[in-house]
């Protein structure tokens, strides 16, 4: 029972957390979707169109609900660690108090590299391939869709080196395991890639599949540090 109350607490946090950026998003809806249009080409604001009566809500939704994840992201990851750190060692607590502002920090970088790498040549590709069979009148809640789904997609990609060191830090994943794995690994970025992306260009998904690729390596090589590190600290336990 204790366990069971001590996650209510949690979830309520993180929903007032959730819902205070969510309200936070929606009084700023409109800059948001100014930030989200500004990669793509210079006529997509004239291209873009809503069909439906209730597709402005349904936008609007949308904007806020990304943007209130993005706000809350920290208090989320804050409030998962405070609800298993009983479980961890007063060493291990160290670990992720060490780790928690590296998460902020990379899905930052990834949302940053989605928006001024990604997004401009994907929107690009989409809005003019295909264009020798009909005019392409994109909708406002498509384009929408598209550009959330790729920051907060590759943010949350991004945090691979900061989890992977983590569990390395712990004991749980080795780097030689990382090593012999890595062929896996490059296939799952593309396939991870494939899904990200919503076009079937290889330049495109190749533009998320080999930062994915190279974050792998990135985790390799964190770990083999974190890993020794573990190994000394360990080895300095023993003999004090």
């Amino acid at each position: 029972m204790g366990h069971l109350v001590e996650l209510r607490t949690r979830l309520i946090r993180v929903s007032i957390a959730l819902v205070a950026g969510v309200i936070i998003s929606f009084v700023f809806r409109v800059r948001i979707f100014d930030i989200l249009v500004d990669p793509a080409p210079d006529s997509i604001r004239d291209q873009l169109i809503i069909i439906k009566m209730t597709g402005g809500l349904s936008i609007a939704m949308k904007l806020s609900l990304a943007g209130g994840f993005m706000i809350a992201m920290p208090v989320l990851v804050h409030q998962f660690i405070m609800f298993v750190s009983p479980a961890l060692t007063r060493r291990e607590k160290k670990y992720v108090y060490l780790a928690l502002p590296w998460i902020t920090v990379m899905f930052l970088g990834g949302v940053a590299f989605a928006y001024f790498i990604l997004v401009p040549p994907a929107t690009n590709f989409l809005l003019t391939f295909g264009s020798e069979f009909g005019s392409m009148e994109p909708t406002t809640e498509d384009y929408i869709s598209l550009v959330t789904r790729y920051i907060v997609a590759v943010g949350l990609v991004f945090e691979i080196p900061v989890i992977i060191t983590f569990l390395a830090r712990l004991g749980v994943v080795k780097p030689e395991w990382l090593s012999k794995n890595r062929r896996w690994a490059i296939v799952l970025a593309f396939i991870a890639a494939a899904i990200i992306t919503p076009t079937f260009d290889p330049i495109n998904q190749g533009m998320v599949a080999v930062p994915m690729i190279l974050l792998y390596e990135l985790s390799i090589w964190m770990a083999k540090i974190a890993y020794k590190k573990r190994a000394k600290s360990e080895k300095d336990y023993l003999s004090d």
